[in-house]
Parts: C-alpha cells; sequence; structure tokens
C-alpha cells in the first residue's frame, strides 16, 4: 500500500520533506496547501495539486496522512482539525509551543483513534549515535558530562524564525533537537535540574544564542549550547569519563577518544615548572600513560528522513508501535519550558521531568 500524503505549509522544511522522499515506495505527497499565493504557484509548476483552502485538503478521502510544516504557533489547531478529519499526521518539531497545547494534540489522538508523531530526525545523525554507542561501550568509564554543541556565525534565518509570537528562537528550533537526542539516550531517566542562559544578540524578540545545563538523576550533566555569533567553533560533542575523553569535531565525525592506562596520581616531591607557573595538578603525563583511539563515522547508520517515516506508516498500518512519539517529545517540552523559566528568572529550575 503505497499512502497519499498531502501538506499544510509548503516553506522551506516542507521542500526537505519533499525531496527527502523523492522515490520513496511508501507515501507519496499528492498536493500541498499554503496562504501565500505565490507559493501556491510553485506547487502548481512543480506537478502537484494545489488545495484551493485548508478545508479542501482535510476532506480529500484520498489523503489519510497529512504533513504539518507550517510556522510553529498553529501546530496544535492544525494537527487536532487533521485528525478530526480523520487524518495521520506527522507535525515538524517544534510540536508546539507550550507542553499544555501538545497535551491537548494527545488528548485529540485518542480521541480520534489517529497515529500522531514529530519529525524529530536527528536521533539518526552519524555523529550522535558514534557519540552514543561509545560511551555505552564503556570505552570512558562512567560518563559525568555530556557536551553538545551546533554553532554557526550568520545569525538566524530572517523572517518567522526572528518573531516570538510565531514561534521563533534558537531554543524552539535547535535547542529541541539537541535536547531530545540526549533525553532519547537516557530515556526514562529524569531531569532534576535546569539552568539556562539566553541572549538576544541580533534579534530583540527572540533567543538567538543559548547556554543549557541539565542535570539527570543518574548523574550525568549535559551542557548543550547554540549559538549563532561564534566565528570559532567548540567540537560538536566533547564527553568526559572517569577513564577517558571523547571529542567529536565536527558532522563528519572526525575525532579521537583518549582512554587512562595509568592514572599517574602517585606525586613527586618536586614541583613542575610550566608556563603558568609551579604545578603538580597540570604537569604533562608521560607518554605511555594513555592511548589514542581514533573513531569516525559509522557506515551502518541510516540518517534521513525515511527512519521518521517508516516508524509512522508502520503504526498507521499496526504494524509496530511508534518510536517517535509524543510522551517524548512532552518531556523535551518540559526542559524548554523550564529553560525558558530559567533564563528569565536567573536561576536553576528544580525538575522531575
Amino acid at each position: 500500500m503505497k499512502h497519499k500524503m498531502a501538506i499544510i505549509g509548503y516553506g522551506g522544511m516542507a521542500h526537505h520533506h519533499k525531496d527527502a522522499l523523492a522515490g520513496y515506495d511508501r507515501a507519496e505527497f499528492k498536493g500541498m496547501y499554503d496562504l501565500d499565493p505565490e507559493v501556491m504557484e510553485k506547487v502548481k509548476k512543480e506537478g502537484f495539486y494545489p488545495y484551493s483552502s485548508k478545508e479542501e485538503l482535510l476532506t480529500d478521502k484520498e489523503i489519510d496522512c497529512v504533513l504539518i510544516a507550517t510556522t510553529n504557533e498553529v501546530h496544535k489547531s492544525l494537527a487536532i482539525e487533521a485528525m478530526a478529519a480523520g487524518k495521520n499526521v506527522i507535525c515538524e518539531k517544534p510540536v508546539t509551543v507550550s507542553s499544555a497545547e501538545l497535551e491537548e494534540i494527545m488528548e485529540a489522538s485518542k480521541k480520534y483513534k489517529k497515529v500522531f508523531t514529530i519529525d524529530q530526525n536527528r536521533r539518526t545523525n552519524r555523529d550522535f549515535v558514534l557519540m552514543r554507542r561509545k560511551v555505552e561501550e564503556g570505552l570512558l568509564g562512567d560518563v559525568y558530562v555530556i557536551e553538545s554543541r551546533v554553532e554557526g556565525s550568520r545569525g538566524m534565518p530572517k523572517g518567522w524564525r526572528t518573531l516570538k509570537r510565531l514561534g521563533g528562537g534558537m531554543m524552539l528550533a535547535w535547542g529541541v533537537h539537541l535536547i531530545d537526542q540526549l533525553m532519547y539516550m537516557y530515556e526514562g531517566v529524569k531531569v532534576t535540574n535546569v539552568f539556562c542562559k539566553m541572549f538576544s544578540i541580533q534579534y530583540p524578540e527572540v533567543d538567538d544564542n543559548f547556554r543549557l545545563t541539565m542535570t539527570f538523576e543518574n548523574g550525568v550533566v549535559a551542557h548543550i549550547e547554540n549559538s549563532t555569533n561564534n566565528y570559532i567553533t567548540h567540537p560538536r560533542w566533547y564527553v568526559l569519563g572517569t577513564e577517558g575523553t571523547l571529542q567529536i569535531d565536527d558532522w563528519n565525525c572526525n575525532g579521537r577518544i583518549v582512554r587512562c592506562i595509568d592514572k599517574e596520581d602517585e606525586w613527586a616531591e618536586e614541583i613542575f615548572y610550566t608556563k603558568a607557573g609551579p604545578t603538580k595538578t597540570m604537569a604533562p603525563r608521560s607518554a605511555n600513560s594513555t592511548e589514542t583511539i581514533t573513531i569516525s563515522e559509522p557506515t551502518d547508520v541510516v540518517d534521513n528522513l525515511t527512519v521518521v517515516y517508516n516508524q509512522f506508516l508502520d503504526a498507521v498500518e499496526g504494524k509496530a508501535p511508534l518510536t517517535i512519539t509524543a510522551e517524548q517529545a512532552l518531556r523535551v517540552m518540559k526542559v524548554m519550558e523550564a529553560a525558558f523559566e530559567s533564563a528569565r528568572e536567573e536561576t536553576a529550575v528544580k525538575t522531575c521531568i
């Protein structure tokens, strides 16, 4: 069975979905609806059906699944309308602008007995999968700090992303992905503390940079940074464990692990002199006290939107439960809400998420 789908909101992310599913054997897009007449002219030229209204799309009996790719503030209302019209729904991230809105969607999904999922597609990013695998292999010992950073220097894309009323800002644009990755990695482990500092460097209405620290109940501290004004970037991942350190430099997974072979914690009586002055703590290690392991991009990972669509359509067809669930997204939303509260109040927020 090949599912017929339609898109509400035909902007950049919708084009990403359309292009990614070209040739996909389980679903195809029939048509799109957008409020902008110029966009609808493009829909015609691209050979898709141009729905004249949202209502026409939702009453099309040929369509059983809808992708919502509009600005964030209308995700809730459109998702509920689509499910009420008998459609299963994929929603772009962030799923909503508040946890309360998502809870309304979850109730609607139960009421109308329709499948609802979210495009949290970065769970299969190879850099994340590589980091997670190396942590779970135990190469670093007990991990206690994970640093995750996505940085650029060209500011935010202009337009709706710079407007608060439309759900703009980098926490909702990128934070939702970076938080989701770590909460997916530590699923079932509660977040007990959230501290966040947000900046509005170029866009006064929304955060265009943030620094988020969240503490898990297992003791792992995750530090997440998203910046749009960095002219020298940090590593994509930096992980500290009791037996070693992992660094992944970039999206290409260039990186290494340095593991401890000899702790060299027997201190000599003499003081070691460095550029920092006399020190024992910062004295260099001997060459044979550590080993370096080169790591590289995993080749067995499928990292594209078909992963999101396969789990969605498996659920629609009753073959398997969703792996990207509204319940998971609700936890992420609540962490983001705690982050906004922390930034606003300039204090850490105790949580049980």
